[in-house]
């Protein structure tokens, strides 16, 4: 245990018995025992007995008290050592309004309190416990509180941590799938354009074998009627002759006007027909397939140019003679031609309007800005 300081020692030779605090007008009894004046005063007030003592309980006369003027001296010495003392150790440690060391602590007004404040009214009846024993309960909930804390923290960077790998492997899974979409597309694209050249030449095929058929066909009609011209005339010849001649025909030459037939022109066969359709639902097949990427744009009267005429449906514009029809990639905002895009609110991303023109040529531009600029394209 540590040795007891002398300023210690000295403070508690200085302090009353009864009100353990220090002495104030000292008196010294009979027996030698020092107390407050007001100390030993209440002690005997009302009292029926002998006045005695309250340490050692020797009986002595209530009238026989002297006062203690060097112990009177001594007190004040010491409370300046004290306070000096309360100083060097802190500096903060001392009661403002009774300049005593601040020892105690008030559970009730959670706040350090001298050995004054807790005989004072204010505190009297408040539970007080020395501060260095507040000091190290509340360091032991701190220490519970920072154990929790803490272990909040690690919990708090973990859930971090796993966020951002979660993260960097969800930036990687939309890479990768942003990579096979181009790559899917690009393939698309190629393929699509080669289907486009195969269908193209098996249709020049195609078209070369009709018109190979019908070029037959036009030589046999044409050999075909010039015989029968041929033919015509030579009967009407000999219907212009006299009886006795007419009648001289051989009949072969009658058998075989008669019995001769004619070709019959090559027709398309069915296996032609049956591409020619095939194509046909290929077309069919592959305007369904582009329906589900198409969207009419429905113009907007209020924000289109002055000098353009809408239909009645919206859905074209005209200027002069020049037809003009917009279609849109996906569903899409409102939007005009040579006006404004009135675009919703979220609308982000790569848009697209392609746009064909239609019964003619002339000067067209399009173009998009951001709102809050001006003019507009």
């Amino acid at each position: 245990m540590a040795a007891e300081s002398p300023v210690e020692s000295l403070q508690g030779e200085v302090t009353c018995p009864v009100c353990l605090d220090y002495f104030t007008e000292p008196v010294t009894l009979e027996c030698g025992h020092n107390f407050c004046r007001a100390c030993i005063s209440q002690c005997w007030e009302g009292s029926d007995t002998a006045a005695s003592c309250p340490q050692c309980r020797e009986t002595v006369q209530q009238r026989n008290l002297r006062p203690n003027r060097q112990l009177a001296n001594v007190v004040e010495i010491a409370k300046r050592l004290s306070l000096q003392a309360a100083k060097g150790a802190g500096g903060d440690g001392v009661c403002g309004e009774h300049q005593e060391a601040l020892k105690l602590f008030c559970e009730e007004d959670q706040t350090p309190i001298c050995v004054v404040c807790d005989r004072s009214r204010a505190h009297r009846a408040h539970r007080v416990v020395p501060i260095q024993e507040a000091a190290q309960e509340y360091k032991e909930r701190i220490q519970a509180h920072l154990k929790t804390l803490r272990e909040e923290r690690e919990k708090l960077l973990g859930l971090k941590v796993t966020g951002e790998r979660n993260t960097q492997e969800f930036l990687k899974q939309t890479q990768t799938e942003r990579q096979k979409i181009v790559s899917e597309f690009q393939q698309l694209q190629q393929f699509l354009e080669e289907q486009e050249r195969l269908l193209l030449a098996q249709l020049e095929k195609l078209d070369e074998e009709i018109v190979r058929i019908q070029n037959e066909n036009i030589s046999k009609f044409s050999e075909q009627i010039s015989h029968l011209s041929e033919l015509i005339s030579e009967m009407e010849g000999k219907c212009q002759k006299p009886a006795s001649e007419f009648l001289q025909v051989r009949l072969n030459e009658k058998c075989r006007c008669e019995k001769r037939k004619f070709q019959q022109p090559e027709e398309i066969s069915p296996e032609l027909e049956e591409q020619v359709s095939g194509f046909s639902q290929k077309a069919i097949a592959l305007l369904e397939t582009l329906r589900k990427f198409k969207v009419n744009v429905t113009l907007d009267p209020d924000t289109a140019h002055p000098e353009l005429v809408l239909s009645e449906d919206r859905k074209c514009a005209t200027w002069g003679d020049t037809r003009a029809v917009c279609w849109a990639v996906r569903d899409s905002p409102r939007g005009d031609i040579a006006g404004r895009w009135r675009w919703g609110p979220g609308n982000t991303g790569l848009w697209g309007w392609p746009a064909s023109l239609r019964g003619g040529y002339g000067l067209w531009s399009a173009g998009g800005i951001s709102s809050g600029l001006s003019p507009p394209l």
